[in-house]
């Protein structure tokens, strides 16, 4: 009864959520602190005041949405956490800064990062040549290689856990093939600088792409926005789920040459013309129109998580620099399976893979310092 392409399929399986009890989440990479208070006053404004528009279909192509994003990053410069908030007005960093104006025509939005990844994946990935990811990356990537029968060429990493740009690179050119990675990565918590990323631009192969999601960017990683300018190849995928507060609305976008905006576009309305609803779409406006908002709770996280970290070296965890708003960890003698379920039971939920080579790892979201602090206590019982 069923088509044989479904033998290729193998779903994605996300943080667990039960409902036995109440949890300290922890586990799926989602931030602790509530969107802008200028999302909920937009959000009960639209139902109140403009009720009749849910009877209506939205904005199919999100203009508005584009435009506040557009402006958002030209003010932080992609990377919320660096960003500067005096008087209530947000400039980027030095660091940052985008050497253009990021225009509406270079973005599109979709119903969150993975939808947006789905229709990339199809737009600019062929059957026929094999898709040059990391061994360990956003586990999505492998399910959309198996939906839409893409070959798939994973590479190692290094005993370090960053990623083998050199190798990556060689493959892309001997099969003439895109790359697709997750910078900073997961679940590693590692980044490449903007310059590293340039460097595997340089060599790769010009007339395929090159894509960078860059989900986690915003706590201390390098956007690389700024190469937009001179790889008309590069595709950057960015979400409202981990930065923006926002992973209930189902938000995430795309910033790339208009060119290949037009390509997405023609999937998304081969599919699904209308897949932003229209309280998302005033949701996540409002969201970038508040950007200072997020620039502070993007600071508090990295802060949360510098603590932690100091916490989990100090009991002898083995532990990566983060640039994510996760921490990846073990520790000699213990076992991550039963370190996770001893957590568990103690009412937090953190993230363990049975991934060969990283079933050892617990890969747990930075919460609130008021949360971080009651794992502590868990984890000094382990």
């Amino acid at each position: 009864m069923l088509a044989s392409r479904m033998n290729n399929l193998k779903p994605y399986v996300p943080g667990e959520q039960p409902k036995d009890r109440e949890y300290i989440k922890i586990n799926a990479n989602e931030n602790p602190y509530p969107p802008s208070p200028e999302v909920k006053k937009a959000v009960i404004d639209f139902v109140e005041n403009n009720i009749q528009k849910l009877g209506l279909y939205p904005d199919p192509d999100s203009l508005a949405l584009h435009a506040a994003v557009a402006d958002m990053l030209n003010k932080t410069g992609g990377v919320l956490s660096r960003a500067h908030v005096e008087n209530g007005q947000v400039s980027p960093d030095p660091k940052d800064r985008i050497p253009f104006t990021v225009t509406p025509d270079m973005i599109y939005t979709g119903n969150g990062s993975d939808e947006v990844l789905s229709f990339v994946f199809y737009a600019f990935f062929d059957s026929k040549e094999k898709l040059i990811c990391p061994e360990h990356s956003y586990s999505f990537y492998p399910v959309y290689c198996g939906f839409y029968d893409i070959p798939r060429l994973p590479v190692k990493l290094n005993d370090d856990w960053t990623l083998k740009t050199d190798k990556m690179v060689q493959l892309a050119n001997e099969n003439h093939s895109s790359t697709i990675f997750a910078n900073p990565n997961a679940p590693t918590s590692l980044s490449l600088t903007r310059e590293q990323v340039r460097a595997m631009l340089e060599k790769a192969p010009s007339d395929r792409v090159f894509v960078v999601d860059e989900a986690y960017v915003d706590f201390d990683g390098e956007s690389v926005i700024p190469l937009l300018k001179d790889f008309k190849n590069l595709v950057v995928v960015r979400t409202f789920s981990k930065s923006l507060c926002g992973a209930g609305m189902r938000s995430g976008y795309i910033v790339a040459n208009p060119e290949l905006i037009t390509a997405v576009t023609t999937v998304k309305n081969s599919l699904n013309h209308f897949p932003m609803d229209a309280v998302t779409q005033v949701a996540a406006t409002a969201a970038c129109n508040d950007a200072a908002y997020y620039v502070e709770c993007a600071k508090k996280v990295c802060k949360t998580r510098s603590d932690f970290i100091s916490f989990l070296k100090e009991k002898g965890y083995e532990v990566n620099d983060s640039k994510t708003n996760f921490v990846f960890l073990k520790k000699d003698g213990l076992d991550g399976k039963k370190a996770y379920e001893f957590i568990k039971e103690n009412g937090i939920l953190v993230r363990r893979f049975d991934t060969p080579g990283i079933e050892q790892y617990l890969r747990i979201t930075i919460g609130t310092q008021e949360q971080m602090d009651k794992l502590k206590k868990i984890m000094n019982r382990l």
